[in-house]
């Protein structure tokens, strides 16, 4: 059944591709984070491992809210490994065990997502006339912004 919540189906459409990048990028960057979490090496070793474990736990979160959000406005949340690559704004780089560069890695992640939900804040309300989906995209660009914060902190050891 499709959801009759005062935006036209085209919007509601355009609405939920836009989440479903997010969300490929939120899947990108969690699994990312992941692997930081297993292969982190060096003198913080267990601070830093701590640490990437609370960051892709949040992460988890967003994920789930993210494809209820886009579930929420009658579309399908993508959970495909292949569209996440395909839609994701986000680059893998080479593995690296090194904390600076994994580090350096991630708060590139997270601003580029910033940059993007900075955006659909205003499109989501503005264009596509949905103020919910613009309030969820304001929250999650609060969180991305606390992550990148604290990850900026590491790294001006």
């Amino acid at each position: 059944m499709k959801a009759n919540i005062g935006i036209s189906e085209e919007n509601l459409k355009a609405v939920a591709l836009e989440l479903n990048k997010a969300l490929a990028d939120l899947m990108v960057l969690y699994t990312k984070t992941r692997n930081y979490h297993w292969n982190v090496e060096g003198p913080d070793f267990m601070e830093l491992h701590k640490f990437y474990e609370e960051q892709y736990s949040q992460l988890e979160e967003a994920i789930d809210e993210t494809a209820e959000r886009i579930r929420t406005l009658g579309h399908y949340a993508q959970g495909r490994l292949a569209d996440f690559l395909k839609q994701t704004s986000l680059v893998e780089q080479e593995y690296t065990n090194d904390e600076r560069t994994q580090l350096s890695n991630l708060l590139e992640d997270h601003e580029t997502i910033i940059r993007n939900l900075r955006r659909l804040v205003t499109e989501f309300a503005d264009k596509y006339k949905d103020i919910g989906s613009s309030d969820f995209a304001t929250e999650l660009l609060r969180q991305h912004e606390k992550m990148a914060w604290m990850i900026r902190s590491y790294l001006n050891k």
